[in-house]
């Protein structure tokens, strides 16, 4: 999943919230780098991901993906179910998505001390230019080049948003099928850590 579904499992809890946000920008071991509801939500970032890799509408949706985007095919349906996430957002949850946006980013700059220097830096495009692009294709092809650029060596990624058009409806199906169940997973962790 991209930050628009990490953000968007992590309950109310800011320190959850943030830890979620963390997830991409911090490896290795959790225990003693953070406070504790930041490392719950480092944690639930990572099992999300876990849950989503063996999810079989997931797999379905990076076997749609040409084979010539390789191992990049992961990395696009997360963007690609961002996208659906963010074109559909009313049947995912009762707050405007610009108000969770801004909430969300106000929650992640109050905490910013915990947050790593290379997510601090691209936190303002983050919740300033990608999320709120993420309903159009055009926002999705926007980050794709981006990301291409940011890789470093020759890949495929500038042209990937041409995928989520060739193979929208299917994708479009598998997410349907996958977002309530991962929704549900990250429901029930966090219930039972706060039990």
């Amino acid at each position: 999943m991209n930050f628009l579904a990490h953000l968007h499992l992590s309950g109310d809890d800011p320190d959850i919230l943030t830890g979620n946000m963390m997830g991409d920008f911090v490896k290795g071991r959790l225990e003693g780098r953070f406070p504790p509801r930041v490392t719950l939500g480092l944690e639930l970032h990572r099992r999300i991901d876990s849950f989503a890799a063996g999810h079989p509408a997931f797999q379905a949706s990076r076997r749609r993906i040409e084979p010539r985007f390789g191992l990049y095919r992961g990395v696009m349906v997360d963007l690609f179910y961002d996208h659906f996430l963010a074109a559909n957002w009313r049947q995912y949850s009762a707050e405007p998505i610009e108000a969770f946006i801004a909430r969300s980013e106000a929650v992640v700059r109050s905490r910013a001390v915990h947050l790593p220097e290379r997510l601090v830096r691209v936190v303002p495009a983050i919740f300033g230019e990608w999320l709120p692009s993420y309903a159009e294709h055009e926002g999705i092809d926007r980050v794709l080049r981006r990301m291409a650029v940011r890789v470093g060596r020759p890949n495929p990624l500038a042209d990937g948003a041409d995928e989520l058009l060739r193979c929208y409806d299917g994708l479009r199906d598998d997410f349907r099928r996958f977002y309530p169940a991962l929704m549900t997973f990250a429901e029930e962790f966090i219930g039972k850590v706060d039990r």
